[in-house]
């Protein structure tokens, strides 16, 4: 085995100066020299600024809708499949996936599982930061290996640099075995982009306070993981027209929500609703199809599962 020399042995110096190197040429890391005196500003101009940085956001994201569209029609045709969404990322864009895919389960009925979000430092970095985690390729890849990714699995890599070790060893990994990747990240060419299958790179541009990404990237992370979360419900059939036909009703608000959902998409009467609510266990696609097809709960049920649970497509296929 050959030994190094104090003298030809890495500087172990040499790492942060060369990270300190990589933050100064990205754009999510600027330091605004105009922004220089902020904090002499009075709330409201400080506001007005904010508010003036944040609006140029949307059309950041509107250049890369035809990359996002393309993702969102590939991880439909995957989770047809059973496949499942998988976002992974630390800090900030770790904690929007987390978000993202909590919010599928009672927004579309999704099954336990189907939506996921990894976080470098699991549950205890959605509160409080896990120092080192990010830095990690290895800890990524054991977080997935823990999900025995498919082919019909989707991974997405969310990091505002573009370069968060984490984020690109979780695609990596995914890539490795098969699964969907996507890179969405904030700076151009970046890494994490460049390991996947799609890229999605949203450049927003510096910061108001310089680096910290939870601000506008942080804000483009959450349209777009909307975008890709919402639209694939849609062609799932988790929708009819704008109405979330498969929200779960766990609790008064929702319970509400779905006789409000069913008598939009009807016109029935409370009485009817409440009876094809009674008749179908509280399912509100299964109820709308029970009142505007005019069949029982059993068969609006089956009619469902033949179509995919597309509730268009069951009607169609009712006559109704």
């Amino acid at each position: 085995m050959t030994s190094l020399t104090p003298s030809d042995a890495p500087d172990a110096s040499d790492a942060p100066h060369d990270l300190r190197a990589e933050l100064d040429s990205l754009p999510t890391e600027a330091f605004r020299p105009d922004l220089a005196e902020i904090d002499r500003m009075s709330t409201l101009d400080i506001a007005r600024l904010m508010n003036g940085e944040d609006s140029a956001v949307p059309a950041a994201v509107a250049t890369q809708l035809p990359r996002i569209a393309a993702v969102i029609d590939a991880v439909a045709e995957r989770m047809a499949r059973g496949g499942r969404l998988v976002y992974a990322g630390a800090g900030t864009a770790g904690r929007l996936g987390v978000l993202d895919a909590s919010e599928c389960p009672p927004t579309f009925n999704t099954a336990p599982g189907q939506v996921v979000g990894v976080l470098a430092g699991g549950p205890a970095a959605l509160v409080t930061s896990v120092e080192g985690a990010e830095d990690s390729r290895e800890l990524a890849a054991e977080d997935l290996t823990a999900l025995r990714l498919t082919p019909d699995d989707t991974v997405i890599g969310v990091s505002a640099s573009g370069r968060t070790p984490y984020a690109i060893g979780a695609v990596e990994h995914a890539r490795a075995r098969g699964a969907l990747t996507v890179g969405l990240a904030c700076n151009p060419d970046s890494a994490l982009a460049a390991a996947a299958e799609h890229r999605v790179e949203v450049v927003v541009g510096p910061e108001l306070l310089t680096g910290s990404t939870r601000l506008k990237a942080g804000t483009a992370q959450k349209l777009v993981l909307n975008m890709i979360s919402t639209i694939t419900m849609i062609r799932l059939g988790k929708t009819y027209g704008n109405l979330m036909v498969d929200v779960r009703a766990s609790n008064e608000k929702l319970r509400a929500r779905s006789r409000r959902i069913v008598a939009l998409a009807t016109g029935a009467p409370d009485a009817e609703i409440e009876a094809a609510l009674t008749a179908t266990g509280g399912e509100v696609k299964d109820a709308v199809l029970v009142l505007l097809a005019g069949v029982d709960g059993p068969s609006a049920a089956r009619l469902l599962e033949e179509s995919g649970g597309h509730l268009r497509a069951a009607l169609g296929a009712s006559g109704g």
